[in-house]
């Protein structure tokens, strides 16, 4: 039996605490913040209650294992609703798409309804291209440790496997290869935003995860995904686990090379046996650990492009909006320019963004069902007063979510007169969390060897590991739990 320490309670460390004590360790958890679930938040004033974080779950049997190997039940801890349609778009050129939640010849079909020509048929030759992929990475590489170009030859057994992955290829160039509606590429691109990333630099793996949604299911928790963090601390503490808010771990401690404990702000050092990392990295990396034993990793982070960030705004409206569903994309005409504005040598705002609005169907969010909670999200650079863009400049977070409320309004969404009131939150804000710079996921997927700069689970130091998005297999909930596990097995049995 070791002694297992977790420095940070989102939902990496989470997930490792449960499957570290379900494999008979002492686990203790370390939370700087006076709460747990690090980007999985939430935000309640008047009645209002709004996660500042994922909106939606998808690939939800990552979780349902996570709770088994504790001997429990996902079902029994939260309750997951399908969302019912799972999109809706609208496009540049005004033109509405709504995309259920179901299966791929299903989507399909109703993209061809919509969108007429060839849509439904290349939707399906894209979908048994992205199974194809699905098949060929899910096993070792979403569940295995990640180290080097030659584990990516290593886990493709097979030529063909390798010719699915096509490291060589990006995402957006699949989607031309695929998709001849320039709409169908312009949705496809999205999925690049989800690890933080640019399409035309993301790798064309990327396609597996419309494949998951699709084929898993999009879900959402009732009461909000929140609760699938409060679920997460009540299993470990179940387990005989502790976690430990506000405490905040300043270095990680060393002896003979091998990491042996913590050493916490304000209060005695925690020994420990094993210490699991579920801090983004870089941050590892530069603050709790000595420049000698970091400066191998943060030479080749220094080499990866940061992931963009997001400015949200919480809007408590009221009144309801006829027809909205859970979630809804509005599309710039120029999409490309979001991602040259946002990881330009010299970034900036967004002038145009694509507005991703999130409207969950749930009374407990809500004061009145004459209410509505909106989570806006458009993405951005991240803040770089130095380099980039600051985004604690006076005045800049306020003129830019009115910019993105006239946006709004622009695309068929006008609500500027329904709002009760509103918080906005910038990449400044993300970074005080502990991203560097707001950089949601660490660092992005840009670059063909992107997926080898990315750090390892296993660290260089003995005894020291590192779990969530920041980390191998990347950022988004299922990845972040697969990370979890990927641990656990690195560190092994009690």
């Amino acid at each position: 039996m070791a002694r297992v320490v977790v420095v940070g309670a989102g939902v990496g460390g989470l997930c490792a605490a449960v499957r570290l004590g379900a494999a008979g360790h002492t686990v203790t958890v370390l939370e700087a913040a006076a709460e747990v679930g690090g980007k999985l938040g939430s935000y309640a004033r008047d009645g209002f209650r709004f996660d500042t974080g994922p909106s939606l779950l998808t690939w939800p049997e990552v979780f349902a294992d996570t709770f088994a190997a504790a001997g429990a039940a996902l079902a029994e801890f939260v309750e997951l609703a399908p969302v019912h349609p799972a999109f809706r778009y609208r496009f540049g050129d005004g033109t509405w798409l709504e995309v259920p939640n179901a299966p791929p010849r299903q989507v399909a079909d109703a993209l061809g309804d919509q969108l007429g020509g060839r849509a439904a048929a290349d939707w399906l030759a894209f979908s048994a291209h992205a199974a194809r992929v699905w098949q060929a990475v899910r096993g070792p590489f979403l569940s295995g440790p990640l180290n080097g170009p030659l584990d990516l030859v290593r886990y493709s057994r097979r030529l063909r496997d390798l010719a699915a992955i096509a490291p060589w290829r990006t995402l957006h160039g699949t989607g031309q290869r695929f998709l001849r509606d320039p709409r169908l590429r312009v949705l496809l691109d999205r999925y690049a935003t989800y690890c933080g990333s640019d399409p035309r630099r993301a790798p064309a793996a990327l396609a597996v995860v419309p494949w998951l949604e699709q084929s898993h299911g999009v879900w959402y928790v009732r009461g909000g995904l929140r609760r699938l963090a409060d679920a997460l601390t009540g299993l470990i503490e179940h387990q005989g686990g502790r976690v430990r808010t506000g405490a905040e771990v300043t270095a990680v401690r060393l002896d003979g090379g091998r990491a042996v404990g913590v050493t916490l702000a304000g209060g005695p050092p925690v020994a420990a046996d094993v210490v699991v990392c579920n801090t983004d990295a870089t941050a590892l990396y530069t603050r709790l650990l000595p420049p000698a034993v970091a400066a191998g990793p943060l030479r080749r982070l220094r080499r990866a492009t940061p992931s963009l960030s997001g400015l949200t705004l919480l809007l408590a409206l009221r009144g309801r909006t006829p027809g909205l569903i859970h979630h809804t994309v509005l599309f710039p005409r120029d999409y490309d320019d979001e991602f040259d504005s946002i990881f330009a040598a010299s970034p900036r705002p967004v002038p145009d963004p694509a507005v991703y609005v999130t409207n969950p169907d749930d009374p407990t969010v809500r004061p009145s069902a004459a209410d509505e909670a909106w989570f806006v999200l458009v993405n951005a650079p991240r803040h770089d007063p130095g380099a980039g863009v600051d985004w604690n400049t006076p005045g800049l977070a306020s003129s830019y979510a009115d910019a993105v409320l006239t946006t709004l309004a622009r695309r068929g969404l006008d609500v500027r007169d329904r709002v009760r009131w509103r918080v906005v939150r910038t990449p400044a804000d993300l970074a005080t969390t502990g991203a560097p710079g707001g950089s949601i996921y660490g660092t992005s997927s840009n670059g063909l060897r992107a997926a080898f700069l990315r750090p390892a689970n296993r660290t260089p130091v003995p005894g020291l590991f590192l779990v969530g998005g920041s980390t191998h297999p990347g950022g988004g909930l299922p990845l972040v739990a697969q990370s979890a596990r990927i641990v656990a097995g690195l560190v092994g049995p009690a």
